[in-house]
């Protein structure tokens, strides 16, 4: 009754009612913080997912090639000791492992294409989104305020 008296009623709902708004506010930043690393966990891990990938196919192809020399080696060797048609049949499958190797290589390229920049750009944008709308409806709340 004293406040009443004194011009002060109601300032304690008001302080209230902007506590309540400032706790909701600090919930819904944080949650909105911990979606964001969340959104950002899950794309840097698609991207890590991609290059191990590429450079798995990377390290086969390079395996493969390197059979490649091996039986490339041994076609000439058959070629200048023998001159018989064995050694077209190890021509063949030389060709067919650098093939192989070729299109493991292209694979793998894509693969680490898909994974650069390692960095969550969906969530940047997000965020940046996020700060905006912040942003926006601060200076909504000030202009009618």
């Amino acid at each position: 009754m004293a406040d009443v008296l004194n011009g002060r009623a109601g300032t304690g709902a008001t302080d209230q009612s902007t506590a309540e708004l400032v706790q909701r506010a600090s919930e819904q930043v944080s949650r909105l913080v911990r979606d964001e690393i969340a959104l950002a966990k899950a794309e840097l891990a698609e991207k890590g997912k991609h290059a191990g990938i590429g450079i798995g196919l990377f390290g086969t192809s390079g395996v493969l090639a390197l059979y490649g020399v091996g039986a490339l080696i041994a076609t000439l060797i058959i070629v200048f000791n023998l001159f018989l048609p064995l050694w077209l049949a190890a021509l063949i499958i030389t060709a067919a492992l650098f093939v192989v190797a070729g299109i493991l290589a292209l694979i793998g390229k894509s693969q680490v294409t898909k994974a650069v920049p390692p960095q969550p750009t969906a969530a940047i944008e997000s965020v940046k989104a996020d700060v905006d709308e912040v942003k926006h409806a601060v200076s909504s709340e000030r202009s009618r305020g």
